[in-house]
């Protein structure tokens, strides 16, 4: 639903901490730590390629959202923490990890995780415009980077497969495997990842994202048999409704595997009364998870339509639907909550460096 961008210049990523001679914990390990308050101080060593300078000293109590909630699963409709107690993740995304690397630094990642609250980032690997198939080695380091680092602050993880054009999934599916192998290996001890298989699927049956994600799914299940799975929807994940469906469709003919979730995304200055509505009757029926929505146009830019947008949040709200905001770059457009050029700096706290919809979902995070 979002345009691409243009590649900026001189990426400075989140720094990279040595990894030799780091003990790794079991997911067993890190939940009976976190039911003593005590998981930041395993966080932080954990993941190779964690960040140097975590939000946090390792001796802190469990204040975090991954150490307070653990392993996450669906439980009926909703997402639920290790002790079975219904919750809702409210965070941001990050733009397409080719262009925009250089917003993803330790600096930026404290400041999400401190000064925002947020409990989640969303890590998005484009997989073509100059995305993961030119580099696949490459660009999963850079998103298992980031994703250590969103760990090391106590945030969760939600792994974006950003597949947009071709719109059928199975345009990537070899690709698909290999990368959601490689990050099911690295983390299937680590409570603190969700993956989502499928970005933005478009001009293809539901029958084809069905039969996708029943071949991915089990890819990841073979090494991480506990994470969340997050399952794209048909027409931009929209359950349908921009190619003039709707959530029948997924409901009558569900995925065909436990402990996953459905996406939906909306961009609130296009996405009116019948994307609202879809919203709420989906998540009546179906574990919904919205993984990106702007304030603005579907493309991200334009003027911001806040009093649409607090609509779907209060509705979110209500019913414990977990969010990730589109995204959190300097990029020109008005859904990126920097002021461009800020992510050529070293500010990021605060609301003098954020355009209008970042002073506006960084308060919805902090609530």
């Amino acid at each position: 639903m979002h345009q691409r961008s243009t590649p900026p210049t001189s990426p400075t990523e989140v720094t990279a901490a040595p990894t030799a001679g780091r003990r790794r914990f079991t997911r067993k390990a890190l939940l009976a730590a976190s039911a003593l308050g005590v998981v930041t101080a395993l966080l932080t060593p954990v993941q190779a390629g964690a960040a140097t300078a975590p939000a946090e000293p390792a001796t802190a109590k469990a204040a975090t959202p991954l150490a307070a909630n653990g392993q996450l699963r669906v439980c009926g409709l909703q997402l639920c923490n290790a002790s079975g107690q219904a919750i809702a993740l409210n965070g941001m995304s990050t733009h397409g990890t080719q262009w925009y690397a250089q917003c993803v630094t330790d600096g930026s990642l404290n400041a999400l995780a401190q000064d925002w609250r947020a409990d989640v980032l969303r890590v998005s690997t484009y997989v073509q415009e100059g995305g993961y198939e030119t580099d696949p080695a490459g660009f999963t380091a850079r998103a298992q980077k980031f994703i250590d680092a969103a760990h090391a602050r106590g945030m969760y993880a939600v792994i974006d497969w950003h597949m947009l054009t071709p719109g059928d999934p199975n345009a990537n599916l070899d690709r698909a495997k290999t990368f959601f192998t490689a990050m099911a290996k690295k983390y299937k001890d680590h409570p603190g990842v969700l993956y989502e298989i499928a970005n933005e699927p478009s001009g293809v049956s539901w029958s084809a994202i069905k039969s996708y994600s029943e071949q991915i799914i089990p890819v990841i299940r073979a090494q991480d048999p506990d994470a969340v799975v997050l399952v794209g929807t048909r027409a931009w994940s929209s359950f349908g409704v921009s190619e003039g469906s709707n959530e029948s469709e997924v409901v009558n003919n569900p995925v065909q595997a436990s402990n996953i979730m459905y996406t939906f995304h909306f961009y609130a200055a296009s996405h009116r009364e019948a994307y609202l509505a879809t919203l709420d009757r989906a998540s009546d029926r179906l574990p919904v998870f919205v993984t990106e929505f702007g304030t603005q146009d579907y493309a991200g830019e334009g003027a911001n339509d806040f009093a649409m947008s607090q609509r779907y949040l209060d509705l979110m709200k209500r019913k414990k639907i977990s969010w990730t905001n589109w995204n959190y770059s300097d990029d020109h457009r008005s859904g990126a909550v920097f002021k461009t050029g800020t992510c050529n700096g070293t500010n990021w706290t605060g609301t003098g460096v954020l355009k209008e919809a970042g002073v506006w979902i960084r308060e919805r995070i902090r609530q």
